[in-house]
Order: structure tokens, then C-alpha cells, then sequence
């Protein structure tokens, strides 16, 4: 069994020590970028390495990038063998915060050409309420081999959305909450609004109370309305600064609606050019 975009504790759990299975704890907090990593160190679901969004999943920024630029994809790369993910590996990526940064390393390894990769589903919360165990033993190291088979295609840059947009070509949704995308607040970035024809859809819209993705039917639902005309294809999601965008592609995904793309650059990369329009409600 190949598992693509979800997966349960539970049967993470019967897979745990297998040896074709990889798992990546993606734990960040936007208000302090070592927080993860010092709470993995505190305790995390056994055998699995940690990811840094800021340093294993990011580049550097630039005056002309967002605030997380896609990482360095050679590097990338060479990470991924590092903590021990092959051709035929399958990965688990999970976090606390209902797969909001975990998402993340599930795009870039599908962007790498890697479908086996899932995001545990209730992430950290649900693993804790089904009583299953944490450890503070750091997995042991075994290098594999890990060829990307790239798909460029699947991100676009700030000009090509530019460009879809003018001819309406694209179904441009950002994952931001309302009041961010409609520039009723900005705790983050420095210009607030969102870019003009964009839709907005919060990622937590994918989640049910319990921090669980709704079923695949009601999210098909949800996305078919937002799309109208638009195919999955011609879809391209946003956010802040590329990482949120991902759950709602995820969502797709799992909802059966395949090829949407990611604008990783985002609201964050949009406004460092001020010739791009911005809109506001106010």
C-alpha cells in the first residue's frame, strides 16, 4: 500500500519500524524559528528526523524573494538521502499545527518527483490522543540515494502569475485568513491586501474541529464551487510566503482533484516589486 497524501496514526504506528518507511517531523512556529526543533528534541514519534523550515526547507532570502524562497533543490536533495529517503521510500510528514508546515515537505517531494510522501492527519495532537509513545532517542543515521526527477512546471513564478492572470487563464486562491487577504490586518508582512482577482480560501477550512481534513467528498464539494469554470489544472495556490499554500493543494489532492500548481513566492514576493497591483477591501 502506497499512501499519497494522508495517513492515520494508527497505521503509522504498524509501520514504524519499517524500513522503507521514513518520517520527518516539520514542527515550526513562525514567532520562534527554534521552537521546533527544540521541541522535537524534547520528544518526537520515534525514528523520525527533523526538518527546519527556515534551514532545510527554505533558501535564503533575497530583496526580490518572499519570506521562505524554495530551498536550493540540489541541496534538497542531498538532505533527503541524509535522512535516509530513497526512490522507493515512504514518507510520513507530520507536525503540530494540522499539517500547516508539514505540507510543506509533502509538496517539495512531489515538486522532486517523490508521490510516496503523506502528511499524518491530525499530525502531533491526534498521535498524542490515540496515547501513542514519543522518544527523545535521535533515529540513527543511514544514507540512501535520492534522484529528483523534477517538476518545474508545477511552480510558477511571480511574472507567469502575472501573466495568467491578465489573460484569465488561472484560478489564482490564497490560503491566507480573511482578514489578512482582505488587508483588514497584517501581523507579517509590511504591505497588507492581496492580489487583485485572487479568491481566498483558509487553509484551516480544510479541517474539522478536530483538526482532521474533512472526508474527501466534502472537500471535492467545497473546491468544485470555488473553481467554477476552472479546471484543477489551471489552478495555483498562494499564501503568505508559499508554506500554508501547500494544505490547500493537499486538500485537493486528496479531495481527487489533481495538478494544481503553488505560486511558492506568494504574497510575501508579490509586494517587494511595487509596479504589482495589490487590492484591499477597504
Amino acid at each position: 500500500m502506497t499512501y499519497t497524501t494522508l495517513i492515520s496514526s494508527d497505521i503509522l504506528a504498524q509501520h514504524i519500524s519499517d524500513s522503507n518507511w521514513v518520517i520527518i517531523d516539520c514542527r515550526f512556529s513562525l514567532a520562534d524559528s527554534e521552537a521546533g526543533a527544540k521541541a522535537y528534541r524534547m520528544g518526537h514519534i520515534a525514528n523520525a528526523h527533523y526538518a527546519h523550515l527556515d534551514k532545510d526547507l527554505s533558501s535564503k532570502i533575497t530583496i526580490s524573494t518572499g519570506r521562505h524562497p524554495l530551498p536550493e533543490l540540489k541541496s534538497l536533495v542531498q538532505k533527503l538521502g541524509q535522512w535516509g529517503i530513497s526512490n522507493k521510500s515512504q514518507v510520513v510528514v507530520y507536525d503540530d499545527a494540522n499539517g500547516a508546515f508539514a505540507s510543506r515537505l509533502w509538496w517539495l517531494l512531489r515538486y522532486l518527483g517523490h508521490d510516496k510522501v503523506a502528511v499524518l492527519n491530525g499530525g502531533l495532537t491526534e498521535w498524542k490522543k490515540s496515547k501513542l509513545p514519543l522518544t527523545t532517542t535521535l533515529p540513527a543515521i543511514t544514507t540512501k540515494t535520492f534522484r529528483a526527477y523534477y517538476h518545474l512546471s508545477s511552480s510558477l513564478s511571480a511574472a507567469q502569475v502575472s501573466q495568467a492572470l491578465a489573460s484569465r487563464s488561472i484560478k489564482l486562491i490564497d490560503a491566507r485568513t480573511t482578514e489578512r487577504f482582505q488587508g483588514l490586518q497584517e501581523p507579517i508582512d509590511p504591505v497588507a491586501g492581496h492580489i487583485p482577482y485572487a479568491d481566498n480560501r483558509a487553509f484551516q477550512l480544510n479541517l474539522d474541529t478536530h483538526g482532521l481534513f474533512l472526508n474527501s467528498k466534502q472537500l471535492r464539494q467545497q473546491f468544485l464551487k470555488l473553481l467554477n469554470t476552472y479546471t484543477p489544472e489551471q489552478t495555483v495556490h498562494m499564501c503568505g510566503s508559499g508554506v500554508t499554500a501547500c494544505h490547500n493543494l493537499l486538500a485537493m489532492e486528496y479531495a481527487g482533484l489533481s495538478g494544481s500548481k503553488l505560486y511558492a513566492g506568494s504574497w510575501s514576493e508579490w509586494i517587494t516589486n511595487q509596479n504589482r497591483p495589490i487590492a484591499t477591501t477597504l
